[in-house]
């Protein structure tokens, strides 16, 4: 489950919270509008997040990788952020 401690590191200057609990949150990026959904499930392992993305609200999901906590899902997608500003076309 995410803590309040967890939760804390999604900057609502930098994402657009849509929503969030202790097992489930979905963001958009400001910068690409992109969406992601992170969810906990604790199974197998305790902590463990699986990272759904998708780059426009009407595409589906596709998992987009894991990850062990909440802050490094979060690292993952402003990384995923940079590249896709370096230069790969933005689809609206």
């Amino acid at each position: 489950m995410f803590s309040r401690e967890d939760l804390e590191c999604l900057d609502p200057g930098y994402f657009e919270i849509i929503y969030m609990d202790d097992r489930d949150v979905t963001i958009m990026s400001r910068n690409t509008r992109h969406m992601w959904y992170i969810h906990n499930p604790e199974y197998p392992l305790m902590g463990s997040c699986i990272i759904f993305h998708k780059h426009k609200v009407s595409h589906p999901y596709h998992q987009h990788g894991r990850s062990n906590t909440l802050r490094q899902a979060v690292r993952s997608i402003k990384k995923h952020d940079k590249w896709q500003l370096g230069g790969r076309k933005i689809t609206n």
